[in-house]
């Protein structure tokens, strides 16, 4: 009885001290080398792994104690992503406490549908954190072809390849790391939704996104973007030229003679690059614009129909089209949309 006492005594000795240790461990504030520095909790990053991240920082001295103390506490959830600049010496509950209350708001980049890299350029040079000079030197990052290369080997630059979608951008997000994620959202895309359907309708990923680009630029309306995608390739068919307008910007874009004021003008048009496909048949010689995932689905699978040309239609106010598969008809849509332009009040 005595010896079982004793080892009980022992025991309780143990788990008191091992409490106290404990405690102590939690309460101790630990100097560390980053107090001047941000250092990311990246999103999506499972507790333990954020904690481990910051022991190897060495914010916090003891990672598994802490973590074990969140998960006896349930407090994993409430670990808030975000960049954080944390106080030296803290101790390991301070951690927490600020991990709980988030860190600097990151900021976001929006690239929407139908925007090019001009766009995107522009914007990233816009987010302070990135510490771009210019829209330049933002376009030399998405000119990193080697990102893409085993999908489209004939790429100039990652032109339809920076996926639409909101990025977060963390004062620690570097500009190639944003420019990876945009590529990576594509790739993931493709490989999981596009790739099979595309080498079945045996269509290479650069014509497929090249023409998901022209007909991300012209569609509207969801429903509309396979009827569009058809009057592209029966255009091809017929070898006549596409005649689209985006792709007029885009050459001129190119050239640095775009005056970004919604017309284009007879210098645009008599623009002569291979890009201008008013003037050379055929598909250019690579995507205008990043495309969404319903007009790469458009691109790769077209609604069948005979038609050649779309109009605007001036009787709704959504964006939506008239389709036509001859000229004449073409004619008549086109005189209808100025007559009513010439009732609103426009040239």
């Amino acid at each position: 009885m005595k010896r079982v006492l004793a080892l009980l005594l022992i025991v309780s000795l143990l788990v008191v001290g091992l409490a106290a240790w404990f405690n102590i461990a939690l309460h101790e504030k630990v100097a560390h080398g980053h107090s001047g520095d941000f250092v990311q909790v990246a999103p999506g990053l499972a507790p333990g792994d954020a904690i481990a991240e910051l022991g190897k920082a060495g914010v916090v001295r003891h990672p598994r104690l802490l973590y074990a103390y969140i998960k006896w506490k349930h407090m994993g959830r409430l670990i808030k992503a975000g960049d954080y600049k944390f106080a030296s010496p803290i101790s390991a509950l301070e951690v927490l406490e600020q991990l709980q209350q988030g860190g600097t708001s990151a900021n976001k980049l929006t690239v929407v549908e139908g925007w090019n890299r001009f766009d995107i350029a522009r914007a990233m040079a816009s987010i302070s954190s990135l510490h771009l000079k210019n829209e330049r030197d933002a376009l030399a990052y998405l000119s990193k072809i080697s990102l893409i290369k085993d999908i489209d080997p004939t790429a100039r630059n990652l032109e339809g390849y920076l996926y639409p979608e909101t990025y977060l951008v963390y004062l620690t997000t570097k500009p190639e790391e944003l420019v990876d994620k945009m590529v990576g959202q594509f790739r993931d895309v493709w490989k999981n939704k596009l790739a099979r359907k595309a080498a079945k309708a045996k269509l290479s990923p650069h014509d497929a996104v090249t023409m998901a680009s022209i007909i991300e630029t012209e569609a509207k309306l969801k429903g509309e973007r396979p009827l569009i995608a058809s009057v592209l390739y029966n255009r091809l068919k017929k070898n006549m030229a596409l005649g689209m307008d985006s792709t007029v910007v885009y050459a001129s874009q190119l050239a640095n003679k775009w005056r970004d004021d919604g017309r284009v003008y007879q210098s645009d048009l008599d623009l002569d690059s291979p890009y201008n496909t008013r003037m050379y048949k055929g598909l250019p010689p690579g995507p205008v614009s990043s495309p969404g995932l319903p007009s790469l689905e458009a691109a790769i699978s077209p609604a069948q129909t005979t038609y050649l040309y779309y109009v605007r239609d001036p009787n709704k106010n959504n964006g939506a089209h008239n389709f036509y598969s001859d000229e004449a008809g073409f004619t008549r849509g086109v005189e209808a949309l100025r007559a009513w332009e010439r009732k609103q009040g426009r040239k």
